[in-house]
């Protein structure tokens, strides 16, 4: 009644072969998301100097800047790329009118300005709350 019974050796071994397998599905887990992830990625880098549209909404009715709307745009006019930040993160030169805004943005936030002569931008005035 009173005795216990030790199983050291034994249930250390279980718990090692326990560990290694659970350690192999998540290896195996993450794997297989990398490999549903990794085409969806892109690698994209700026140099100092480039200029770049920033992005105003990031999903859908939410409001960013002052725009809001299905019709309003998604990205606003070109800025110049300052310095890098980070290997994903970069400073933008913003006009004084986006003073009170961060002015480091992640790489997602951005999207490339290739400069053709016969281009025209129209900057509208955003209002900031």
């Amino acid at each position: 009644m009173g005795e216990r019974k030790f199983l050291g050796p034994e249930l250390v071994r279980e718990i090692a072969e326990a560990v290694e397998k659970i350690r192999k599905r998540l290896l195996a887990v993450q794997n297989r998301q990398k490999r549903y992830a990794d085409p969806k990625r892109r690698e994209v880098i700026f140099d100092v100097g480039d200029k770049v549209f920033l992005k105003i909404a990031p999903m859908k009715r939410i409001m960013r800047f002052g725009k809001k709307g299905k019709l309003s745009s998604r990205y606003i006019c070109p800025f110049e790329i300052l310095d890098k930040v980070r290997d994903i993160a970069y400073r933008l030169a913003l006009p004084p009118l986006l003073s009170n805004v961060h002015n480091i943005f992640h790489v997602s936030m951005l999207r490339r300005y290739v400069l053709n002569p016969s281009h025209v931008l129209s900057y509208e005035p955003l209002e900031l709350s």
